[in-house]
């Protein structure tokens, strides 16, 4: 008998980890996980939230966090969203983005709002989150 390539329990292929952020499950005791989309997900929420060089000998991460004090002009938007397609695209192998924009409506508050659509490549389930990038200093909340 054969059994549909994507069903809930042929999902393996698209990975399992510790969940971001990293915590106790109360029920068992143990690392809580994250599987299958939401662990894809989370992967690019790190992606996005680690600088280059914060981690030990590597280069991993997204590069929007030496925007934080620049003046947001079209140029620097711009520029957000070529560093965060780029850091998704070198990352996470999981994945085909297909389209980054930033939202400026609430610059006035310190903040952009990165809208993400991606692709996962082996279901082609599609995928979006909005990361909020604070571009300054105190904004985050």
């Amino acid at each position: 008998m054969k059994r549909a390539p994507f069903s809930g329990e042929r999902k393996e292929f698209l990975g399992r980890g510790w969940a971001m952020p990293v915590a106790l499950d109360p029920a068992t005791g143990c690392v809580q996980a994250a599987e299958y989309e939401d662990d894809i997900r989370q992967a690019v929420l790190l992606i996005l939230e680690t600088a280059p060089g914060e981690r030990p000998m590597r280069e991993f991460g997204c590069g929007i966090h030496e925007m934080t004090f620049e003046s947001m002009d079209s140029g620097t938007l711009q520029r957000v969203r070529a560093l965060v397609e780029d850091a998704l695209r070198r990352y996470e192998a999981r994945i085909d983005v297909l389209e980054v924009s930033v939202d400026d409506e609430v610059a006035a508050d310190g903040k952009l709002l990165v809208e993400i659509e991606y692709r996962v490549r082996k279901t082609n389930q599609i995928g979006n989150l909005v990361y909020p990038f604070y571009f300054r200093e105190g904004g985050r909340p």
